[in-house]
């Protein structure tokens, strides 16, 4: 049995659909804070059970009789911590045979602030004695081109990472890569650094926005305080503002960067090209 926490959200979903062509459904539980909003699942043959971070009770109960756990990262930036030390103690419990963890493109070593809650996670994890996998996750494609709607109505696309080389890839690769390590024979208690086979500058991200829409776009680098000002100026959560802009900060300085290609090795074909991803993301604004 294989359980996926957040199985509803953007990652956990594509996460169940890999598994699926791996194994059948009913070695599948997908654990999710409002069973009700998984119903699809259900019937796809797929186990639903109810499990909240925030009450580790309901992790004992999802996690019962399950042989290999992919925790999600929780999206609650500030509360995380708890979070997961709560779900790793609830797999322990349980007596899990394998605990995988989404964490962040070398967690260990990263400046970003991001990677405070993922260290201490990964620590925990660790310490746990549970046999485990962490899968260090670089910058999802999408996190970028979710800006490019804007980009073409304003002529710029902003951000603060400078020159830096950013080797993302998109959720899809990061799922199949999670499904891969899943349902194999994978060595435990080892660490992935995951990210995209070809790096690219947020000069050339928009140089790619332009060619695609046959619209001038250009790059505009701003401090990351003006970053984090605009964002909130734009709508963003105060939080989440200054967390992306303090990623982007960072990633000019090479945090979001990994050329080992360990991800297409694990997926068995190279990552998803980030220009495929401007022009799927032009052709939708």
């Amino acid at each position: 049995m294989i359980a996926v926490t957040g199985a509803t959200g953007q990652l956990g979903r594509l996460v169940i659909d890999a598994l699926l062509k791996r194994t059948s459904a009913e070695e599948l539980v997908a654990v999710v804070r409002s069973p009700a909003k998984a119903a699809d699942l259900a019937a796809l043959g797929v186990q639903v059970r109810q499990g909240d971070y925030n009450q580790p009770q309901t992790l004992a109960d999802a996690f019962r009789g399950v042989d290999k756990v992919l925790l999600i990262s929780s999206s609650e930036i500030g509360q995380r911590e708890a979070q997961h030390k709560a779900a790793i103690e609830a797999a322990k419990a349980a007596g899990v045979k394998l605990l995988a963890y989404t964490s962040l493109l070398h967690a260990d070593s990263s400046p970003m602030g991001l990677a405070d809650e993922h260290r201490a996670t990964e620590q925990a994890l660790i310490a746990s004695g549970v046999p485990y996998v962490i899968l260090r996750n670089g910058w999802y494609s999408e996190n970028y081109a979710a800006s490019i709607a804007p980009a073409l109505t304003h002529g710029v696309f902003i951000g603060a990472a400078d020159e830096g080389k950013i080797a993302s890839a998109t959720r899809q690769d990061y799922a199949e890569a999670a499904a891969a390590v899943l349902t194999s024979d994978a060595p435990v208690d080892k660490v992935y650094e995951l990210a995209g086979d070809e790096a690219y500058t947020l000069t050339q991200f928009a140089a790619e926005i332009a060619q695609a829409s046959g619209k001038a776009v250009r790059y505009q680098n701003l401090p990351q305080d003006d970053f984090a000002a605009a964002l909130k100026a734009a709508g963003l959560p105060d939080g989440l503002a200054e967390m992306l802009a303090d990623s982007d900060a960072n990633a000019a300085k090479g945090a979001l960067y990994d050329d080992s290609h360990t991800l297409s090795r694990l997926i068995g074909r190279a990552t998803t090209p980030w220009q495929d991803v401007v022009k799927a993301f032009v052709a939708k604004a």
